[in-house]
């Protein structure tokens, strides 16, 4: 894709905003919670990990190298399993109540995806090979 390396990085920028949205409400406690922010710490803070990572992401999109781009594929998965990861603790019911799910943790899940296709279909220019006898 021509501009794969710029999607990723507009993807990997709306994550590091996501982080700072509520992405679900807890009505027990009556709190957004965030990826930066719970109840007493209860589900720690994945905001460093996936702005941390995001980073990481985004200096890999930018550097012309197979080895980058093969780099940048196994962070952008450790992504992706990583907010699926965070999908289902912030989500999950407890003791009867459902947290309601707000636009974050969707801009997490979504961004880290497509994060992850545009690691898959890199635009990198592979040096042709000399022939024998020229």
């Amino acid at each position: 894709m021509k501009y794969s390396q710029w999607i990723g990085i507009l993807a990997a920028i709306t994550l590091v905003i996501a982080c700072f949205i509520p992405w679900t409400y807890h009505p027990d406690v009556q709190k957004n919670f965030t990826g930066f922010f719970s109840e007493n710490n209860l589900y720690g803070r994945p905001g460093k990990f996936f702005v941390t990572f995001a980073i990481i992401a985004s200096i890999f999109f930018l550097i012309p190298r197979v080895w980058a781009k093969r780099w940048n594929l196994l962070f952008t998965a450790i992504i992706v399993a990583f907010a699926i990861r965070c999908f289902l603790v912030y989500t999950g019911c407890y003791h009867g109540i459902c947290p309601e799910k707000k636009a974050g943790i969707w801009l997490v899940a979504i961004s880290s995806i497509v994060m992850l296709l545009m690691a898959v279909f890199p635009d990198t220019k592979l040096p042709e090979q000399k022939k024998n006898g020229q």
